[in-house]
């Protein structure tokens, strides 16, 4: 059984109505979405520390609403668009994640939205299968 979450009333930036899933549970594992520093349709102010908790925060809430839990988030992919963001980026994630980190990708890219950072993360939960 496949269940999607977050397909009505999802917005991008300028209030756009956006036309994906922000997660998609299939047979245990949980597929969230790439979640940006937004807030009402609008990235926030700040630098890197502010938009990475935000974006974290963000794929928690969806993985919760979901019925999963930060212990089941078995990796995360980070998109950066300053490599000099990283050593701060680090830092959030650690405070987030601590000794049970998932494991991770990050990569410097440009971003389709104005601003510095996005993740996504994958769940496993083998009670859901």
């Amino acid at each position: 059984m496949v269940t999607r979450y977050g397909t009505e009333g999802s917005q991008g930036a300028g209030g756009q109505a956006l036309p994906f899933a922000s997660a998609v549970a299939a047979d245990g594992w949980l597929y969230v979405s790439g979640q940006t520093p937004m807030l009402d349709g609008e990235i926030i102010d700040g630098g890197i520390v502010a938009q990475s908790t935000l974006a974290i925060q963000r794929c928690l809430d969806i993985v919760a609403q979901a019925g999963f839990s930060r212990e089941d988030i078995v990796h995360m992919k980070v998109i950066l668009t300053d490599a000099r963001d990283f050593p701060s980026f680090n830092a959030v994630f650690r405070r987030f994640f601590g000794d049970a980190p998932p494991a991770r990708i990050c990569c410097v890219a440009d971003l389709v939205v104005d601003c510095r950072v996005e993740v996504d993360v994958t769940c496993f939960n083998a009670v859901k299968r």
